[in-house]
């Protein structure tokens, strides 16, 4: 997110967090702090492979609740980032394609407060393609994760039928957008509606 009217749109549909890409090549990179910020949604900054300065700079500017890792980022630089922000939970992302990639997620159960499981692409993310979900049947972690790749209005009926015990949300992002980085508010909606529906 970037467009300070569309922050304001989404933050109001009840959602529980928002990221901000501070990844340059994305096409969702945000340069600039907008003008308006979530007030009720969790602020989360997602990087990939970022100097340890320029992480701390914008979590402080943006008052940034998590931060979501997304590049190749060990346990040391977890414990680090931990110690530097103690008061910011640690979001590590995972692509998946095997069991063997579930597996790397044992030497980060201490440093991580949420995994973030996604499909693997070259573009770091916003691929809009989805990963094999019964690959989940073989996580056996005690970290909560959230599940990303591909989720849409089209196959959230097949989503919500994932039932793990460890499964904490659901990260949408490029099948909810007009544009890179502008949501679509009546989409997130349907979308938030169905799974609430769904756990009454």
């Amino acid at each position: 997110m970037r467009d300070p009217l569309n922050i304001r749109q989404i933050d109001n549909l009840g959602i529980d967090l928002m990221g901000f890409i501070f990844y340059p090549p994305s096409s969702r990179y945000v340069a600039e702090k907008p003008d308006y910020l979530p007030q009720k949604a969790k602020r989360v900054g997602v990087f990939v492979d970022a100097p340890t300065d320029f992480i701390y700079i914008r979590a402080k500017n943006f008052s940034l609740d998590l931060l979501q890792l997304h590049g190749n980022e060990s346990p040391d630089c977890c414990a680090k980032l931990k110690t530097l922000l103690p008061h910011i939970k640690i979001i590590k992302t995972f692509s998946i394609s095997s069991r063997e990639d579930l597996e790397k997620t044992h030497n980060f159960k201490a440093v991580a407060d949420y995994f973030l499981f996604d499909t693997p692409t070259k573009l770091k993310g916003g691929s809009g393609q989805t990963f094999n979900h019964k690959l989940l049947e073989q996580y056996e972690g005690e970290t909560p994760f959230l599940l990303s790749g591909g989720l849409s209005l089209e196959n959230q009926e097949e989503t919500l039928r994932i039932k793990h015990p460890m499964l904490a949300g659901y990260d949408l992002n490029s099948r909810f957008e007009t544009q890179p980085a502008l949501k679509d508010p009546l989409k997130l909606k349907l979308y938030i509606n169905r799974i609430k529906q769904t756990t009454i």
